[in-house]
């Protein structure tokens, strides 16, 4: 008992300060009865972005079990960007979320996967993240 609390404790403590960012822009997968939409499209331009603005790492966190059917969370790390970087981010994050969005709505076969949700002005600090459950690093 004692090894399975001692592991725990040093998951834990690795997880929060293998953190490195302090600001964090959040992007909610919600669904309406089948499932979340997949996080394919955003993963896709978080991919070229990053190797468009030769940006050597991206910290993306994923917070998983929001809802019974699949609902999660990804967290991008804005700190080392630069504010022009961000900016650019953020416009791209909010057309790639529109755009998933709407092939969704108009899709007849996907129409009940649920939508995604990104505010650009909501940003999270890594306080926030520290009493969040079941928040990961992203590898994919």
């Amino acid at each position: 008992m004692k090894k399975i609390i001692t592991a725990a404790a040093v998951f834990c403590f690795a997880l929060v300060f293998s953190q490195k960012n302090q600001n964090y822009l959040e992007i909610g997968y919600a669904s309406i009865c089948c499932g979340p939409p997949s996080d394919q499209p955003v993963i896709s331009y978080l991919k070229e972005f990053k190797k468009k603005n030769q940006i050597k790492s991206l910290e993306i966190l994923k917070q998983s079990g929001l809802g019974r059917e699949g609902e999660f969370a990804l967290y991008i790390g804005t700190d080392y960007l630069t504010k022009n970087q961000k900016n650019r981010l953020i416009r791209g994050l909010m057309a790639t979320v529109s755009n998933q969005n709407q092939n969704q709505s108009n899709n007849k076969k996907q129409s009940n996967k649920g939508n995604v949700n990104f505010d650009s002005a909501t940003v999270v600090n890594q306080s926030d993240l520290m009493n969040a459950k079941n928040l990961t690093i992203y590898k994919k």
